[in-house]
């Protein structure tokens, strides 16, 4: 495969603060790539360095092996999805997707032929002659999708897209944006602080913190390696085991990942599985969540840790205060970084 989009030790500050620090990365043609972070942790900066509407302090930024640091935003072949959509309001929808075509001083047939191809491909095209106002919020994230592919870009940003969607109709635009992606075989960078999100659409995913990437891994190995207690906590919130209580019950004093339903729930008392290690605890709160339930427990030093399991299990009733045994295999804890 070949290289799209590449960073090379790029940094960019505003005043005191370094939001892009010495970022290094590469971006594969054809790749569903994610940049996962916090507020505040690098990743939008990193996209609109990618868009032109940043320049680097320092390093370099790649579009197919050519320095673009310098180059202006209408002279890459990039376009940007916002979260807000950022249609005109008295242009019709058909009109909207072929502005970018407009601008290109396509012919005017051309350019309708086009848009309706556009809006066929995203699945609107009976809604053509319609106005944003009189859209939902789903068929406006798909006309900004249009607009923007209609001048074939080599790379697709998309920030925080579907952000301001109801949960339901997000999973569904989740499905439709990967769909679209493999159809087209266009590079996708897609900014979010959703991790359910990146890890079901992306084909890599840069986890950001403080300006730096934590870790750079597919969905999978985010998940089951995690690099970094930062890593652990904000992909699927693990347990992070440390201190007094990894050399106790690990046997080795340094910070283990374990995530939540890895952990058995057993009475107080229970004799611990084979290859099992556990721990005393006492229920603060069981949360149900229709296929599985959390289990919100404090160790006797005060620690809390997390639990889930499936409610197909057939689990004694408890109540907040209960004393239970937690118990996990020690294949099931990963080590982390220091």
């Amino acid at each position: 495969m070949t290289t799209a989009i590449e960073f090379r030790s790029v940094t960019r500050t505003y005043g005191a603060l370094r939001a892009v620090d010495d970022v290094s990365l590469s971006i594969e043609s054809g790749e569903f790539f994610s940049m996962l972070g916090p507020s505040g942790s690098g990743k939008t900066t990193c996209l609109r360095l990618i868009a032109g509407f940043e320049r680097p302090d320092s390093g370099k930024v790649l579009l197919d092996g050519g320095d673009v640091s310098a180059v202006p935003p209408y002279e890459r072949n990039v376009n940007t999805v916002f979260q807000d959509y950022a249609l005109f309001p008295h242009m019709t929808v058909l009109q909207n997707v072929a502005y970018g075509q407009r601008v290109r001083r396509v012919a005017a047939a051309q350019r309708a032929q086009r848009a309706r191809e556009m809006l066929a491909l995203v699945k609107l095209e009976d809604l053509a002659d319609r106005r944003p106002g009189q859209l939902s919020g789903g068929q406006k994230q798909r006309v900004a999708l249009a607009r923007a592919l209609i001048n074939q870009p080599r790379v697709l940003l998309l920030d925080e897209p579907l952000g301001a969607l109801d949960l339901k109709l997000r999973e569904e635009m989740q499905i439709e944006l990967k769909g679209l992606q493999r159809r087209l075989g266009i590079t996708f960078v897609y900014v979010t602080h959703d991790q359910g999100e990146a890890l079901s659409m992306s084909d890599r995913v840069a986890v950001f913190n403080r300006g730096r990437i934590e870790q750079l891994s597919t969905p999978r190995e985010l998940y089951t390696h995690p690099r970094t207690a930062f890593v652990a906590r904000f992909v699927g919130g693990a347990n992070i085991i440390e201190g007094d209580l990894a050399t106790r019950v690990m046997g080795e004093s340094r910070a283990y990942a374990l995530r939540a339903e890895e952990i058995r729930v057993l009475p107080a008392g229970a004799a611990l599985p084979a290859d099992m290690v556990g721990v005393g605890a006492n229920v603060i709160d069981v949360q149900y969540h229709g296929a599985n339930s959390r289990w919100q427990l404090r160790l006797a030093d005060g620690e809390q840790m997390a639990a889930t399991r499936s409610t197909s299990e057939r689990m004694p009733e408890s109540v907040p205060g209960e004393a239970v045994l937690l118990a996990w295999s020690r294949a099931a804890a990963v080590a982390l970084e220091s």
